[in-house]
C-alpha cells in the first residue's frame, strides 16, 4: 500500500509531505519487522574474523529452547559447515571405501540438495575426514580435500565447473611436503582467484582463477601448514597473510609477490593450527609447541615487525598461550583463548602476560578446544564436550549466562580422547548454528520469540 502512494507521488511530480510523511513512517514500522538473515559463507565466517552480525537471536537459552530444527547423517570429518543461498556445505569421508564426499542440502529442511563423492585414498594421520571448510563465491563452491582434490563446484546443483589433484599436479606427497594431516588450510578467494595454502616445493601458496581453474601465480617454498590465510588491509592495501609451516608471509594476492616475510620457525613440526588474528595494524598467532607471537605491520611501509614472542618450557609449562585448534579472540585489550591442556586463559594483547585463568570452560585434556564466535557484547562458545554456552569475555574473568550440551563428541578417531571430541567449527547463520559430528549434521534455531 505505500509502495503504490509511493510510485504515484513520484510519477506525478508532486511532493506533499503529509503523504511523504505516512509513506516514511509505514516504510520504517514494515522494517522494523524485517530482519535480514546473514549467510556464512567460509572458513569462521564471511570475513573469516569469528564474528556474527545478525540480530534477532537469544541472548539466553533453556535446554527446551536447543531442540534440533533438523538433523541428516553424514562421514567423518573436521570440515565446518558454510552457508548460502539457503544452502549449507560440508565434506565428509567414508574410510572403508576411501571416498571424499561433498554435501549440500536445504538449509531450512535439511533435505539432501545434491553430493558428490569421488575416490580419495588417505595417506595421512588421523583419517578422520576431510580438514577445510567449503568456501562459497556467489554460484560456485570451492571444496578442499585431505589429499589435495579441489572442486569448484555449482552451488545450485553440484556440477563440477573444474577440479584438480593438486597433491599430482604438485608432486606434494612425492616431495615428502604433505602435512602429517593432510591439507587443512581451507580456500580463500580475493578477486577473480581462489587461494590454496599448499606447502609444495617452490608452490607453498598456489592461485587459480575461479572461473577456469587454471593456475595464475604460485609463492614460496615454506612448508606446509594447517592455518587457514586471511585477508586484511595494510596502508590501504590488500595483504594476503599466510601462516605457513617456516613463517609468517603477507602476499600481494593478485601476483602472490611477497610484501613481507617473518620467520616463526617450530622447535618440532609444523603444527600451526589455528587463524591468524588480526586486529587493526596486529597480527597475533599462537601456536601448540611454540607459544604465541605478536607482529605488527608498518603503518607507513610494507614491512612487518615483531612486537614479543613468548613460549614456554614444554607444552605443560606453557607461557602466553599456546593453543592449537581453536583460533583465539581479541576484544579490547585482551586476548582469550584455550591454553595446551584445557586452560581458558586470558592474556594482554600490548605483552602476552595472563591476565587470568579459568578450568570451568572445558575438560582438562591435551589439545582441548573451545570454538569462540563475537556477537555484540557476548561471545559464543562451542566445547569439545559439545556443550553451547553464551557468555562474557572480560579482563575480570568468564562469565557463562547459559550453558547446554547440544552435540555428541564422537570423533573417535582422535587419539587419547575417551568419548570423542567436536572439533568441526560451527556456522552461524540465518538465527541459527549448523553444527556436526561424526554422524550427523543439526540445526537448530536461535532466533528471539516474536513478540
Amino acid at each position: 500500500m505505500m509502495l503504490i502512494q509511493w510510485d504515484r507521488v513520484r510519477v506525478a511530480g508532486i511532493v506533499k509531505p503529509a503523504i511523504l510523511q505516512i509513506g516514511c513512517l509505514v516504510y520504517f514500522v514494515c522494517l522494523a519487522g524485517y530482519l535480514p538473515a546473514d549467510d556464512w559463507t567460509q572458513w569462521r565466517g564471511n570475513n573469516r574474523d569469528g564474528v556474527w552480525h545478525e540480530t534477532g537471536v537469544i541472548t539466553s537459552f533453556e535446554k527446551s529452547d536447543l531442540e534440533p530444527l533438523w538433523r541428516r547423517p553424514i562421514g567423518t570429518g573436521y570440515s565446518s559447515p558454510t552457508v548460502a543461498n539457503g544452502k549449507v556445505l560440508l565434506m565428509d569421508f567414508d574410510e572403508a571405501k576411501q571416498n571424499e564426499s561433498v554435501r549440500c542440502f536445504d538449509a531450512k529442511t535439511g533435505e539432501v540438495v545434491w553430493s558428490l563423492t569421488y575416490l580419495s585414498e588417505y595417506r595421512i594421520s588421523y583419517t578422520a575426514g576431510p580438514r577445510a571448510a567449503v568456501t562459497i563465491v556467489g554460484d560456485r563452491a570451492f571444496c578442499l580435500g585431505a589429499m589435495g582434490r579441489l572442486h569448484c563446484l555449482n552451488i545450485n546443483d553440484g556440477a563440477v565447473l573444474w577440479e584438480k589433484d593438486l597433491d599430482v599436479d604438485y608432486q606434494v606427497s612425492a616431495d615428502r611436503r604433505m602435512p602429517i594431516w593432510g591439507i587443512a588450510s581451507s580456500p580463500i578467494a580475493v578477486g577473480d582467484n581462489v587461494i590454496i595454502q599448499l606447502g609444495a616445493k617452490e608452490a607453498s601458496v598456489v592461485a587459480f582463477n575461479q572461473e577456469s581453474g587454471d593456475e595464475v601465480w604460485r609463492s614460496l617454498n615454506d612448508r606446509g601448514q594447517y592455518a587457514s590465510p586471511v585477508l586484511v588491509k595494510q596502508n590501504g592495501t590488500e595483504v594476503l597473510v599466510c601462516w605457513t609451516g617456516d613463517g609468517v608471509a603477507g602476499l600481494n594476492p593478485t601476483t602472490g609477490t611477497p610484501y613481507w616475510q617473518h620467520p616463526f620457525k617450530p622447535t618440532r613440526m609444523p603444527i600451526g593450527v589455528a587463524t591468524p588474528v588480526v586486529n587493526g595494524n596486529k597480527i597475533f598467532l599462537t601456536s601448540f609447541y611454540d607459544g604465541a607471537m605478536m607482529l605488527e605491520m608498518s603503518e607507513t611501509s610494507m614491512e612487518v615487525k615483531q612486537l614479543w614472542h613468548l613460549i614456554g618450557p614444554n607444552e605443560r609449562k606453557t607461557a602466553a598461550l599456546h593453543s592449537i585448534i581453536s583460533t583465539p579472540i581479541w576484544i579490547g585489550d585482551y586476548i582469550y583463548g584455550v591454553d595446551s591442556y584445557g586452560e581458558l586463559r586470558c592474556i594482554r594483547a600490548s605483552d602476552g602476560e595472563r591476565v587470568w585463568e579459568d578450568l570451568s570452560a572445558v575438560e582438562r585434556q591435551r589439545w582441548a578446544t573451545i570454538h569462540f564466535v563475537a556477537h555484540g557484547s557476548n561471545t559464543w562458545m562451542l566445547n569439545e564436550q559439545g556443550e553451547l554456552m553464551i557468555g562474557q569475555l572480560t579482563g575480570d574473568g568468564l562469565n557463562v549466562t547459559s550453558r547446554e550440551t547440544i552435540l555428541t563428541p564422537d570423533q573417535m578417531r582422535t587419539p587419547n580422547r575417551k568419548g570423542g571430541v567436536c572439533w568441526s567449527h560451527p556456522a552461524f547463520a540465518n538465527r541459527c548454528i549448523f553444527l556436526r559430528n561424526d554422524r550427523e549434521l543439526i540445526c537448530i534455531d536461535l532466533a528471539a520469540p516474536k513478540k
